[in-house]
Formats: structure tokens, C-alpha cells, sequence
């Protein structure tokens, strides 16, 4: 079977166009840390995946009607689906372009490598959460940066001393992948997803 005979293949073959989802398939976003992890749980389990390192995001396409999102609920994690009063748009390259190109096809469209099931991305994108951001923080928190309280904080830093007691800064997901890397906090994420390695 050729990527011409795939159920839709990209139609431009220039440059990343803007398509509308909820026409050829609703799309699952993560950040690409997380999806990094998802992507080894998930394995030979995952269809296409579009990557757009100038955003650090990370998509996956799936079936329409498949999911709402409502339906997820996950740190970081968004549905792209038509909604009833506006439209969404996911920037799509080529099907030839790969990493040299600031949004590429990770994973390519082929046979047996189009839509991503649901039940199993869900099920990888929740365990590569805990991996990498560690478990949920509890109730709102403020965003170190914008000083609002955000539903979806993200710990960006554990501030360590030599008391008992050690305070972690939160980011909102917008403001998140700007704050300077703490290495500490870096290497625990790296130990846990280590660790779930291990013990699957």
C-alpha cells in the first residue's frame, strides 16, 4: 500500500498549512516532554504524530467523535475537535518533511500508521504525566510568573534548604516551558520515568 492510498494524506506539499479539524480526524496536543514518554508506552500502538518544536508541542490524530474535552481532563493535555461555535486549526507539513523542519511528521503517515487509538494514547499520556511532572499538585496554585491561579499548575522548581521544609514554584502551561530549568527537579522527573521503566 503507497501513502497515496492512505484514507487522507496531507494536501500540501510546500509548506505547514492550516487545516480545520473535525473534517479528516480530531487531533489529541502535549507537551513534547510528556509525549516524549508517551510515545515509548505507547510503542507500535501509536499512529501519526505531527511535532512543532517552535511551540514544543507534539499531535496526535484520531478519530472524530472519539473524545471530547471534557472527556480527558489531563494536565497540559488538549482535544482539538470542531466546536458548534467556532473553528479549530492544526498546522500540518508536508508528508515528506521530517526533523530538519520546525513542525515535521515524528511518526509518518503509512500503512497502519494513521489514527491513534484513544483508549490506549489516554492511557499512556496520564502515565507519562506522573513520569515526567510527578503526581498532580493539589487544588490551584499560583503561576510564579502572571501571579494568577491556574487549575493546571505545572512545578517548575523545588527550592532546596537544609530545613524539612522545601517550597516548589508552579507555572501556568503558558508560562511553564519559559522558566529557567531547575537540574535537581530535572533529574527527579528523569528518575521516575526511569523507575516506571523499570517496573512495567
Amino acid at each position: 500500500m503507497s501513502i497515496e492510498a492512505l484514507p487522507w494524506t496531507p494536501p500540501n506539499t510546500e509548506d505547514v498549512e492550516a487545516l480545520p479539524v473535525g473534517t479528516w480526524w480530531d487531533a489529541v496536543s502535549a507537551p513534547t516532554s510528556v509525549a516524549d514518554r508517551a510515545l515509548e508506552l505507547l510503542g507500535r500502538d501509536s499512529g501519526a504524530v505531527i511535532q512543532d518544536d517552535t511551540y514544543g508541542k507534539t499531535y496526535w490524530l484520531i478519530a472524530i467523535g472519539t473524545s471530547t474535552p471534557r472527556s480527558w481532563r489531563l494536565r497540559q493535555v488538549r482535544v482539538l475537535t470542531e466546536l458548534a461555535d467556532e473553528g479549530t486549526l492544526l498546522g500540518v507539513p508536508p508528508a515528506s518533511w521530517r526533523a530538519d523542519h520546525q513542525t515535521y511528521w515524528r511518526i509518518p503517515l503509512g500503512p497502519g500508521r494513521y489514527l491513534t487509538d484513544t483508549h490506549h494514547l489516554i492511557r499512556a499520556l496520564r502515565q507519562a504525566l506522573d513520569d515526567i511532572l510527578g503526581p498532580a499538585p493539589d487544588g490551584r496554585q499560583l503561576c510564579y510568573h502572571c501571579q494568577l491561579p491556574t487549575n493546571e499548575p505545572v512545578p517548575v522548581s523545588i527550592e532546596h534548604s537544609g530545613s524539612v521544609a522545601s517550597a516548589t514554584v508552579y507555572a501556568c502551561p503558558t508560562h511553564a516551558r519559559d522558566y529557567p530549568r531547575d537540574a535537581i527537579a530535572q533529574t527527579a522527573a528523569m528518575r521516575r520515568a526511569l523507575h516506571h521503566g523499570r517496573s512495567r
